[in-house]
């Protein structure tokens, strides 16, 4: 046998295991970290924009065509869309997990080229883009004054010269930065030659728009004028000279000196009709950080990308750059969602090292000496740290689901060796052998259940391999991490335990006495064998069976009741030290009114206990999109080891800005955080998309929305249902007489073109600056576009060389539509976020929400789930089916180990007991059954398989020796009694520290660790009453067959060498 060999040879199974703890030491450096493996399904966007279009127009003209083409590409999940009313369009199509990104961001490409064709020249010329899209940010940086700024500092370090400074000196360097995909300012506001016309002076000049726009296009031209003595020549110059002339200009009085008219004598230049400035591209836009005008910068992860290190190479690079800033500037990393990762891994790391102490005690506690506790616990790093080289053979990260895999490992990796010393002591006690000869012996005996349980343990997580999805992904990682730690322990408990134990084990000396503590705890444990056993006689012998079996019954059925009592969800919420806010004033709201808003935000925040930074945003909200009146701002919390001992959690601080803003009677204020999942939607809560399929029209939609927000909150399992859409934001609808304008002979596009440049700032061409391309833009100075009347004073030329006013050719109304037009797959749609109310899990929410929706949509509108909604509808009844497979593979495993297909039902149907614990205990704490618990529960199939394997194997053999059923049943329940119990206490101790976890991330390992705590409790107490009784009525009813059927079968499993098969 395997163990023989190496007993004989204890220096090769040290240096085997001595190989295994230096590959993984090696390899633990190299392997990337991160909070999850990448679950973040890839997500090309598409961007393009139609300068002075209205939502509704850019959604007709533009999205339409584009969606129309992309719809299908393959690998598509869903697409969504938003068209703004400042012109702006973008696509974002949802690729299933595992679909290579570029090559969706191809496909999506060649569909996007055959809808350009489609699409208005304006944005055509403004180019179609399509990417890779990163929405998982990994940083906020900002860059402001300081505090102490003098005055004049701050006026230089206006909005526009912040974002300049951070796009021109900050973003591109970021940029370059390994694992960064992409970067968001707010505000973006590039320079801009800004030409401010003054309509009263053109109109008195007689001149139109037409002609300034026309004057720039014609003189800020890039000019390629050639060479003097280039070839082909004759030969006879002596130089070749490249001829220059100015061309493209660069600096205001350029600008200022362009020559819109020249009659005569009298030349008009620009400075005379207009106001030209070096000045920002988009003023839409404010933001302050702690108070104070800033730009800030999110920093996005590229997809696939290792968060820990791209966090600290952009740490570093700010570092750097924050070190140059002018005197009275401001840049820093206001946050870190990597601080996250790295606080979360490092409360893993402390969970681990405790649970490997506990455990230690536990087998000390057992085995009662140091000598024999030696062999296990040098298991652990064997098996520990020997999985980091496979991980890195299988491309793993070091993240939560594999930490926890090893924690969880701690209580099982040990068995195996618990075992094989256990009866090694009882070999020298009972059989008075010296240590090699008892170790000899006892690898005969227990090679065959170690070699069982050990594949049943890697058994159960194969069908986490077929999960397909985000959920999927999970099971994965945590449990091929435990399978390889297993089989490593496996492989240790074959080869270094009985080398080790024939080594270092002393034989047991006549007449030795134990020290007091000792004959105290063996004594009680006696006293406790006895009882056992004399429990276990009285379930099993005669009739004594039948109400065992009923009560077993009855069990199970308290087990379906507690499944069906505790709530389903899906990804708990993290502490990730962020609270998100959104500020909704009325529709139409002016920025300085929704600026109003938020700086009386910011005075809230700062004043918040728990908050240590914060940054707002005038002009864009992070749910509903750019909009005047929206604002959004981040609340950065002070770190854990500070608030939560306090008693500022997540929660707690949540509430409390919400309390905070509540007052604000000018805006609605909806507070959040960070999803489950970075990169898969933006909020925490559930997200529907309310679908116009039958061309209802916006109103009808908002009627719609409204409707079903009423019945949603009316739901006390609800919370803080909203809708960003509004169909009735304020506008002012121009009607033009086309054959009024026909008959004065003014063509339609003098008139397009003249509302354009006066209220729509209209791109004309480009200049260079600082080494960039920038635009130049044409609008009126602003007092000339405060009220609907100025649009009537615009005067345009017609044909004839007359100056006509507009307000001759239009007439203006009052009007109301939508301020952004959101498609979902192809169809106008709404966008409903909410929340559980505390105490209800995601699972009930969504199911809540669809039976209100069904309830409530009208024919011809629908609605879907997107974001981490989406998912787990998608992922819904995958682990229970997973669980099911685990069984049945342990199932077919131990058919195949026994070479009986009853036999191992005495296995599997004590199997569920797990279950019954993990559901009492999560239900007393409060907690749902999310993907943490079920990866959990698939855990408790194989270490619930592994306690009964131990008494079944005894008891087969024993039977198979010629002793009686029963008497085989209760014999090996008392040989099995201590293992059991010292491997599961093990186990259990193991995962205390992960069930009283707190800190950053909390919420993940208390779920994990309640789940298998009380599954492992209710296992072990349960199983080891149940396990002999299925025993005995599974191989009764077995014998019992084979007579009836006339084989003349004993029921006996065959005769063998001592149940090594």
């Amino acid at each position: 046998m395997i163990g023989h060999f190496f007993i004989k040879r204890p220096v090769f199974a040290m240096s085997l295991s001595i190989l295994l703890v230096v590959a993984g030491a090696v390899t633990y450096p190299r392997l990337p970290v991160s909070q999850y493996p990448d679950l973040t399904p890839p997500v090309v966007r598409v961007e393009a924009r139609y300068p002075g279009a209205s939502s509704e127009v850019v959604a007709e003209t533009v999205a339409a065509p584009i969606e129309q083409e992309v719809n299908g590409v393959e690998g598509m999940l869903y697409m969504s869309s938003n068209s703004a009313a400042d012109g702006s369009y973008s696509l974002d199509v949802t690729f299933a997990l595992g679909v290579d990104i570029d090559i969706a961001t191809v496909l999506v490409q060649n569909r996007v080229n055959q809808a350009e064709p489609r699409l208005p020249p304006e944005v055509r010329s403004q180019g179609v883009t399509t990417k890779k899209q990163s929405s998982s940010f990994i940083a906020i940086v900002t860059v402001s004054s300081t505090a102490d700024a003098t005055e004049e500092q701050r006026r230089t370090y206006d909005e526009t010269y912040l974002s300049n400074f951070m796009s021109i000196n900050v973003a591109d360097r970021v940029k370059r930065v390994a694992g960064v995909g992409n970067t968001m300012l707010f505000p973006q506001r590039d320079y801009a030659m800004r030409i401010w016309i003054d309509p009263e002076t053109l109109k008195t000049r007689g001149m139109t728009v037409d002609e300034i726009l026309a004057a720039v296009r014609a003189q800020n031209v890039q000019v390629a004028a050639g060479t003097i003595g280039g070839p082909p020549n004759d030969g006879q110059g002596a130089f070749q000279l490249a001829v220059q002339t100015l061309g493209r200009l660069r600096t205001v009085e350029q600008f200022e000196s362009i020559v819109v008219r020249a009659d005569g004598r009298r030349v008009v230049r620009l400075r005379d009709v207009a106001r030209v400035e070096l000045g920002g591209k988009d003023y839409s836009l404010l933001g302050a950080f702690n108070g104070r005008p800033a730009t800030i910068m999110m920093v996005y992860l590229a997809p696939g990308a290792n968060a820990v290190a791209t966090s600290d190479g952009v740490s570093s690079l700010i570092a750097e750059i924050a070190e140059t800033v002018p005197p009275g500037m401001e840049l820093k990393v206001a946050y870190d969602n990597a601080e996250f990762v790295r606080a979360a891994q490092h409360e893993v790391i402390k969970t681990l090292l405790e649970a490997v102490v506990l455990v230690v005690l536990v087998v000390l506690l057992f085995l009662q000496s140091f000598r024999a506790t030696l062999i296990p616990i040098l298991t652990i790093p064997v098996a520990i740290i020997g999985t980091f080289a496979f991980m890195g053979v299988l491309g793993f990260s070091v993240n939560t689901l594999t930490l926890f895999g090893l924690v969880l490992a701690i209580g099982i990796v040990v068995d195996d060796a618990i075992v094989v010393v256990e009866s090694v002591e009882q070999n020298m006690s009972e059989s008075h052998l010296p240590p090699p000869e008892a170790t000899a012996k006892s690898m005969t005996e227990i090679t065959g259940a170690i070699i069982a349980i050990s594949l049943v343990l890697m058994a159960v997580f194969l069908p986490t391999a077929t999960v397909p999805g985000l959920t999927g992904q999970m099971y994965k990682q945590f449990a091929v991490t435990i399978a390889v730690s297993t089989a490593l322990s496996a492989v240790n408990a074959l080869s270094l335990s009985p080398a080790l134990c024939g080594l270092i084990l002393k034989p047991h000396r006549p007449g030795h006495k134990p020290n007091p503590f000792s004959r105290a705890f063996n004594a009680t444990f006696d006293a406790l064998i006895r009882a056992y056993g004399g429990i276990v006689g009285l379930s099993v012998r005669g009739f004594r069976i039948v109400p065992a079996l009923v009560l077993f019954g009855a069990v199970m059925f308290a087990t379906w009741i507690a499944m069906t009592m505790v709530p389903t969800g899906f990804l708990p919420i993290e502490d990730r030290g962020l609270v998100m806010l959104e500020m909704r004033l009325p529709p139409s709201a002016s920025q300085a009114r929704t600026e109003a808003v938020m700086r009386r935000v910011g005075e809230e925040l700062k004043a918040t206990p728990g908050v240590r930074d914060y940054v707002t945003v005038t002009g864009y909200g992070l749910i509903a999109g750019a909009g005047s009146s929206y604002g959004f701002g981040f609340a950065m919390l002070d770190d854990w080891s500070e608030r939560l001992p306090k008693g500022q959690t997540l929660a707690a601080v949540m509430g409390d800005v919400q309390r905070r803003l509540a007052p604000i009677k000018e805006a609605v204020p909806i507070v959040f955080t960070l999803p489950a999942v970075d990169g898969i939607g933006m909020t925490s809560g559930f997200e529907m998309r309310v679908q116009d399929r039958s061309g209802f029209g916006p109103a009808m939609l908002q009627t719609v929305v409204n409707d079903l927000i009423a019945a949603a909150n009316a739901q006390a399992n609800l919370t803080g249902v909203n809708s960003s859409f509004r169909a009735g934001v304020p506008q002012i609808y121009l009607d033009i007489d086309r054959e009024k304008a026909l008959e004065a002979n003014v063509p339609l596009e003098s008139v397009f073109d003249a509302l354009a440049a006066n209220f729509g700032s209209a791109y004309v061409n480009d200049f260079n600056l600082f080494g960039r391309t920038y635009q130049v833009t044409v609008q009126a100075e602003a007092p000339y576009r405060q009220r609907a009347t100025d649009i009537g004073k615009v005067e345009v030329r017609s044909r004839t060389g007359a100056m006509v006013p507009l307000g001759t050719l239009i007439t203006e109304r009052d009007a109301v539509g939508p301020e952004m037009v959101t498609r979902f797959n192809l169809f106008p749609s709404a966008t409903v976020n909410g929340g559980p109310a505390p105490g209800i899990s995601s699972g009930q929410a969504l199911a809540l929400m669809e039976q209100v929706a069904q309830e409530n949509l009208p024919p011809g509108t629908g609605f879907e789930w997107s974001a981490l909604s989406f998912q787990e509808k998608q992922t819904a009844g995958q682990g229970g089916l997973v669980f099911v497979l685990a069984i049945v593979l342990v199932f077919l495993i131990l058919a195949a180990q026994y070479e009986s297909w009853t036999l191992p039902l005495a296995v599997i149907l004590s199997v569920p007991l797990v279950i019954l614990g993990a559901m009492l205990i999560l239900m007393w704490r409060g907690l749902d059954n999310n993907v943490f618990t079920q990866i959990g529960l698939v855990l408790l199939v194989g270490l619930g398989a592994k306690n009964a394997i131990l008494i079944v194997e005894f008891a087969r053999a024993n039977h198979a020796k010629g002793m009686g059923l029963v008497e085989s049943a209760i014999d090996a329940s008392r040989m099995r009694l201590r293992p059991i119990l010292m491997t599961s206490l093990a186990f259990i101790c193991g995962c205390i520290p992960l069930m009283l976890t707190s800190g950053a991330g909390a919420a993940g390992r208390q779920a994990l660790g309640t789940a298998v705590v009380g599954g492992m409790i209710s296992n072990t107490v349960l199983g080891l009453l149940f396990v002999p009784v299925l025993y005995v009525a599974v191989q009764g009813a077995t014998e019992w067959m084979g007579r009836l059927l006339g084989r003349g079968a004993t029921g006996h499993p065959p005769t063998h060498d001592g149940g090594s098969g």
